[in-house]
């Protein structure tokens, strides 16, 4: 990377290093599994015949609390009959119509498949177990523009074990920032294409790295579902934090069109043709060996923008 920009650096006007796309994931790890989740309903004195019947009000609970914000600001509450349907275009289109800039947008919800709970009865010791089980359940979607992140999104599982994805964008958050300092910039999608001070958009960049993100997201989870508390009472149950999906990206900004178009072609073929598999691993982490099972992807993709070239491991890309 370094010796391309030095190569080309009188072609380039700037180069912006960052996050791109991340999704956090919340789990409240005491019930993520059986004999944590026949814990809890121990100290709560729920017996095994009645699971089905508490979960149900603690669903409709936390659906009742979710929605609470968008009623009393008269936000567009849509469920979604098709898992299928995509939903940022129509949130976007939301804020759009509705000439939303700032807060909560809207909740959309929809049934999707899960990882929840289920009660059996066990043949050799007739007695009732609660197993992990596939199953299909309401999520919860809520956008928002936050003063923070700008635009973004978060979803919350209504069936035990109350899981929580949050989708929030580096790119986003930047132009929130530069917006908030009168930071002139083009940007083109999630690609910033010019900007009037590369090295103060730098610095924003690099606070992210320094976002006390345990807090911001705890603040999250509680919009998603404001009666957590009162759900479990004295019982602790913060929530996990992990990264889900996460993608660190850079913008080469190019001083005109004519100057990168000399040199696309062969960086789009250099890009899919040499580079071996062990060169893809090594760079993913991962050290080539023999008994290596897995495989190694390359792919491409003609976009309106240019040719996405993708070298993957598994599920790492």
């Amino acid at each position: 990377m370094e010796k391309f920009i030095q190569k080309y650096d009188d072609k380039i006007n700037g180069v912006l290093n960052g996050f791109d796309r991340l999704v956090f994931r919340g789990s409240l790890r005491f019930l993520s599994y059986t004999a944590g989740m026949m814990s809890f309903l121990y100290g709560i004195g729920v017996l095994l015949k009645d699971f089905g019947e508490y979960a149900e009000r603690t669903t409709k609970r936390l659906k009742e609390s979710s929605l609470e914000a968008a009623s009393r600001l008269d936000r567009t509450i849509k469920y979604l009959p098709s898992s299928k349907t995509k939903k940022l275009p129509l949130a976007k289109e939301i804020a759009k119509r509705d000439d939303i800039t700032d807060g909560l947008i809207c909740v959309l919800t929809c049934v999707e498949p899960c990882i929840s709970f289920k009660v059996f009865r066990d043949r050799e010791s007739k007695k009732l177990v609660l197993r992990p089980w596939p199953r299909k359940c309401l999520y919860i979607y809520h956008y928002w523009i936050d003063p923070l992140f700008g635009f973004m999104s978060a979803r919350i599982q209504t069936w035990f074990p109350l899981t929580i994805h949050i989708w929030i964008n580096g790119r986003e958050c930047l132009a929130r920032e530069m917006d908030r300092l009168h930071i002139e910039y083009k940007r083109r999608e999630n690609c910033f294409i010019w900007i009037e001070d590369v090295d103060k958009a730098q610095k924003l960049m690099d606070k992210q790295l320094q976002v006390a993100w345990q807090q911001e997201l705890d603040l999250i989870a509680h919009k998603l579902n404001p009666a957590h508390d009162r759900i479990f009472g004295e019982n602790k149950a913060n929530y996990y934090w992990t990264i889900h999906q996460s993608e660190w990206a850079s913008d080469i900004m190019f001083k005109s069109s004519s100057a990168l178009a000399e040199i696309y072609p062969a960086l789009a073929q250099g890009a899919i043709s040499f580079f071996s598999s062990p060169n893809v691993m090594r760079f993913l982490g991962r050290k080539p060996h023999g008994n290596f099972k897995g495989e190694v992807v390359s792919d491409y993709k003609k976009r309106p923008e240019g040719i996405r070239v993708k070298h993957s491991v598994k599920a790492n890309s």
